[in-house]
């Protein structure tokens, strides 16, 4: 996969296009006074599930498999929401598919590359910022040593949420042998492969991360980082892994992550889910609205709330303010209880592996 500077007229980042210069990408940036008011009544939203499949043009399609292909897209279109709005573009009005995913699985890949290969939308909207562009990347699945989330931690490259959150989700695709958002690397390539606009519309990382680690109390961030390393140390097998994204219908796994851990954590939904789908379907419309079609790729669990608030009023500035940083005391209370939970877990663990023995 090429990532020279001479792609960058096809590579456009919703917000921040700056910090894509160190990647090789060089994106056209869409500015955040950009993020569109709600458009007019006119053709509005049709917020349509299970779009519909010109099995014609499909079947047309030459080479070997590809009535293996037919199969599958019309199975994956069952899932894809439709939405619309008015466009500058021609024809007046701009076709939306929202794509969910499960984020680890082979099969979301599968589905997204078939999608956007029928399809042949105009623009791929991604579920990405600018700090995760890596993933489009061909690399090698690494869970990061403890030695290394502490460098990490010391040179602030992430704060302690972000990293411990990071270190978890690895490790479950360490267990499913699939990298955590290979979707967005397969729709890259395909969009790639015919000229399409690629676009990273999620809202920036570190602002997610400062915002979810911001609204938490210092109980909460302690009770956290235990929580955390005692759910990494006794993950579900790879089979059971499996089997839990093949009955997910409506929410991908991180977001099944999320909603477990908002039971102990409330205000991780919100900071996590519910505003990034707020963010989401604010970049999203702004990009329709200039363009003819649209494929987006996205979690399966930000399907319905970039459905719900599709052509409404958001107040994205609101969305970007970061919480004001918590003391140094605060901040040395929290890394003496990284070391007294990782202590723990590793006693737990010990018992744990001589048990199974």
């Amino acid at each position: 996969m090429s990532t020279s500077a001479g792609a960058a007229e096809d590579f456009v980042h919703v917000s921040d296009p700056g910090a894509l210069e160190t990647s090789g990408f060089e994106p056209v940036g869409i500015t955040d006074d950009d993020v569109p008011v709600p458009v007019g009544e006119g053709r509005g939203s049709s917020g349509e599930e299970g779009a519909l499949l010109d099995s014609e043009a499909v079947s047309s399609e030459e080479g070997e498999g590809s009535e293996q292909m037919r199969v599958l897209v019309e199975e994956a279109m069952k899932g894809v929401v439709r939405l619309e709005c008015e466009t500058t573009a021609d024809g007046g009005c701009c076709e939306v598919y929202l794509v969910g995913t499960a984020h680890v699985s082979q099969e979301s890949c599968r589905e997204v590359q078939a999608i956007i290969r029928y399809l042949k939308p105009q623009v791929v909207f991604l579920e990405l910022c600018s700090s995760r562009v890596a993933i489009l990347k061909p690399q090698n699945l690494e869970v990061p040593t403890v030695r290394e989330m502490v460098d990490m931690w010391k040179k602030q490259k992430m704060n302690a949420f972000g990293i411990l959150y990071g270190w978890f989700l690895a490790k479950i695709a360490d267990k499913l042998e699939v990298f955590p958002g290979a979707e967005f690397r397969v729709a890259f390539e395909e969009a790639r492969s015919y000229g399409a606009k690629v676009i990273l519309g999620d809202r920036p990382l570190q602002i997610t991360l400062r915002r979810t680690w911001g609204k938490m109390t210092l109980w909460h961030k302690t009770k956290f980082m235990c929580y955390m390393l005692h759910q990494a140390v006794f993950l579900p097998s790879a089979e059971e892994l499996d089997k839990m994204l093949k009955e997910m219908d409506d929410v991908d796994m991180i977001t099944l992550l999320i909603q477990e851990m908002s039971k102990e954590f409330p205000t991780l939904m919100e900071t996590l889910l519910y505003e990034r789908d707020l963010y989401m379907s604010s970049t999203l419309l702004k990009v329709a609205s200039e363009h003819s079609s649209v494929v987006a790729v996205v979690g399966k669990g930000h399907l319905q709330g970039i459905k719900k608030h599709w052509q409404q009023p958001v107040e994205v500035k609101h969305l970007l303010e970061i919480p004001a940083g918590s003391s140094l005391i605060s901040s040395i209370k929290v890394v003496a209880s990284i070391g007294a939970a990782v202590t723990a877990v590793a006693i737990l663990s010990g018992i744990y592996l001589i048990k199974k023995r």
